[in-house]
């Protein structure tokens, strides 16, 4: 029993690995350190189907399993942006890490592993994914500002040829327009693009 507190809300796992015994130890170190194992696969193929359907914090693959290898499960897993993934292997070697790495995993342990080694492993995947997820958010946000400031700037363009408007005047009847219909000036740009004719 180690004495590493549990999370307050225990994190939910799912395990992959085709050597029964192995994933028995592993899923009983991670009960004792507080995790909940939810799902339990022997290959890549039931790894993939566990995380789409439990949506787990994070998922440990075997990178040598039948079926479907852990790396083209891991490379489908993040990509789905389903969870989180921690290798789990006997090989060390740096082209195994790089194929890792580029499958998208977040954390690398080499067997044979202690108790110890996984809660660092789980918390740094769940800390990095977090912070990829945000990084994503603010890319997808920026992105539709970008979108909105292209279709402004044409709705402005379309109002200075239509009705013979400064960039500036156009700006403000577009302003306008927004703030008594309560409508983003995004949206009222594309209405004005969207509308055949403008008076």
């Amino acid at each position: 029993m180690t004495s590493e507190a549990p999370p307050a809300h225990p994190r939910t796992v799912v395990v992959a690995e085709d050597e029964a015994l192995i994933r028995m130890d592993l899923v009983e170190m991670l009960g004792e350190l507080g995790y909940q194992v939810i799902g339990q696969a022997g290959n890549g193929e039931q790894a993939v189907a566990l995380a789409r359907d439990l949506r787990p914090d994070v998922v440990f693959l075997d990178v040598a399993m039948p079926v479907r290898d852990g790396l083209s499960a891991a490379a489908e897993i993040v990509a789905a942006n389903l969870a989180p993934v921690v290798m789990v292997t006997a090989f060390s070697q740096a082209e195994v890490v790089a194929k890792a790495a580029s499958a998208g995993a977040l954390g690398y342990l080499v067997k044979p592993f202690g108790a110890s080694d996984l809660t660092p492993a789980i918390e740094l995947a769940v800390a990095r994914w977090a912070q990829l997820q945000e990084l994503a958010a603010q890319i997808a946000n920026l992105q539709d500002r970008v979108a909105a400031r292209e279709v402004v700037d044409r709705a402005k363009a379309r109002l200075q040829s239509d009705l013979g408007l400064t960039e500036a005047a156009a700006f403000t009847l577009l302003r306008q327009q927004a703030m008594d219909d309560r409508l983003t000036l995004a949206e009222v740009a594309a209405r004005v693009l969207a509308s055949p004719n403008i008076s």
